[in-house]
């Protein structure tokens, strides 16, 4: 839950006319319907944005970790309007120079020999991609993903989904097995066991596993990044085992991580990669799904079995490639390094000041602040159950905290989740972490003894 859902009980009271009308008729997300309080924005700029009563406030999160390019990317809301001037749509077996030349940076961009793209609308279609098209390639029906991770909402990436969020939606597609995470927090195995766990797995399910699908770091589920030699080794595993290794880019990918993707910091070329938010920096609902040639080769000759109405949407597609062009003409992926040490650096800080900050962790502008109850160990104040649960749990109030102060923070189950615009400076940092500083005495004051 994040501080703009749970601002107030849910009641009509205190909500102008276009919020009291969108909770009479629009659904809110991953909600209890009486506890929605949605908030009326008018205007951004830069990493700000503006409510209906005035109120200004500094995305410390991306919003839904997306916004990654801030609210001033002109080049990208030109893009679109040129677009949709010249064609707003037109079917999928036609092209637009846009699609095409996004393709082409998307192979650019990407590590190994990922090459051909199917664009989508959203992650969690491209997910739906690459479990099909895995299948599709290998002949085997199997997925394996992890306990501690969101792939999305549709019935085939919410399946592969290990938060509890999956359980409502259950049962899900057949053939999703489930692994543990490289997270010794909460777990019995630490990171490289919980590795060789998994290789024990596709031993014991036979020539059956078509892939093993994992977020590089892992995002909503507390910014856990594992170590260095993880993913080369999984992508090993993997292939021992007659599977492909699929990396979940949507929420680490286009510079999060100071890198363009996750899988660069680990120095590892996935069989698949799927990726969303940052692909259009949240201008654009915008998904992708790259493979590699030998995969796209594969389909020359067997049917290429997906597709969708607004497969490469010209306006979308024009987000995309603005986007990228964007990144790389104002070297934001090196810039989103640099500051995201500098970030990193001011987090420790933190956890030095305040003993219910019981770790911080992250990469780049992808960090965790994970929160305790405990001084002599950790305890957590939210809990895996609390994603399907109503009320608020500390971690929400750290987050409300905040954002009354003017800072909007996202918070999944015990982390506070800082990926802020990749155009963010030293000076923004350091208002949103007095902002958090000030919010964390509450935590503090609600510690057990």
């Amino acid at each position: 839950m994040t501080s703009d859902e749970c601002a107030t009980d849910g009641g009509t009271d205190g909500l102008n006319e276009v919020e009291a009308m969108d909770k009479e008729y629009v659904f809110g997300t991953w909600s209890y319907q009486k506890e929605v309080s949605p908030t009326e924005m008018v205007d951004s700029e830069g990493v700000y944005f503006t409510d209906a009563r005035g109120e200004r406030r500094l995305d410390f999160s991306g919003q839904l970790m997306c916004a990654n390019l801030g609210y001033s990317a002109d080049r990208v809301a030109d893009a679109m309007a040129e677009q949709a001037r010249r064609g707003p749509y037109f079917a999928p077996s036609m092209t637009t120079e846009n699609r095409a030349r996004l393709g082409k940076h998307l192979a650019d961009i990407t590590p190994g020999e990922l090459s051909k793209t199917f664009f989508s609308t959203s992650g969690t279609e491209a997910v739906e991609a690459a479990i099909k098209i895995a299948r599709l390639y290998t002949g085997k029906h199997k997925i394996v993903s992890r306990y501690r991770s969101y792939h999305g909402a549709t019935y085939g990436s919410i399946s592969v989904t290990g938060d509890p969020r999956r359980l409502m939606a259950e049962p899900g597609i057949p053939g999703t097995i489930k692994a543990p995470d490289p997270y010794a927090y909460g777990s019995t195995l630490d990171p490289m066991e919980s590795l060789e766990y998994i290789g024990e797995m596709l031993m014991l399910e036979g020539d059956t596993v078509a892939a093993v699908l994992v977020e590089p770091v892992v995002g909503s589920n507390g910014i856990l990044v594992p170590p260095k030699e993880y993913l080369p080794r999984l992508k090993e595993i993997a292939h021992d085992h007659g599977a492909l290794l699929i990396a979940d880019e949507v929420m680490a990918g286009f510079g999060r991580t100071g890198e363009w993707f996750g899988c660069d910091v680990f120095d590892v070329a996935p069989d698949i990669m799927t990726m969303a938010k940052g692909l259009t920096g949240a201008y654009a609902p915008l998904g992708a799904t790259v493979v590699t040639g030998e995969i796209a080769a594969h389909f020359e000759e067997n049917m290429f079995c997906h597709g969708h109405t607004y497969a490469g949407h010209p306006v979308a597609v024009a987000a995309g490639r603005a986007a990228v062009e964007t990144y790389i003409e104002d070297d934001l992926i090196d810039h989103a390094r640099s500051v995201g040490d500098y970030l990193g650096d001011r987090l420790d800080e933190l956890a030095e000041d305040h003993p219910s900050v019981g770790e911080t962790r992250g990469v780049g502008l992808f960090r965790g602040v994970e929160l305790t109850k405990r001084s002599d160990r950790r305890e957590p104040f939210g809990h895996r159950k609390d994603k399907i649960s109503t009320g608020k749990t500390v971690v929400d109030e750290v987050s409300g905290e905040a954002w009354d102060d003017g800072v909007y923070l996202a918070n999944m189950i015990n982390t506070l989740i800082i990926a802020p615009p990749l155009v963010i400076s030293e000076d923004e940092i350091d208002e949103a972490v007095a902002v958090l500083d000030d919010a964390l005495r509450h935590s503090d004051r609600a510690m057990e003894a």
